[in-house]
């Protein structure tokens, strides 16, 4: 089983690749400069997994670039909590 199946088990995947990027000593402008460059991939790559999944993949096909940069930052803070390290 994907992480991408499982919205929960995505929000926890995100949240321990963010922290290892946070205690790595990586700049939240660069963190923010890749949630929109993976939200962009997975938008236009990845079929979605799950019912979350589809309608972030519908708001991002309709948002303008400075929208989906909202999204992706929403999402570096929806998973900023989770994950287990």
């Amino acid at each position: 089983m994907s992480v991408l199946d499982n919205w929960s088990d995505w929000k926890n995947f995100l949240g321990d690749r963010l922290h290892q990027a946070q205690h790595g000593g990586m700049e939240n402008e660069t963190v923010s400069d890749l949630a929109y460059q993976i939200g962009d991939y997975l938008a236009n790559q990845v079929e979605a997994k799950n019912d979350q999944e589809k309608v972030l993949a519908d708001l991002w096909s309709v948002a303008s670039p400075e929208e989906q940069h909202a999204i992706a930052n929403m999402m570096v803070k929806l998973v900023n909590n989770n994950g287990t390290r």
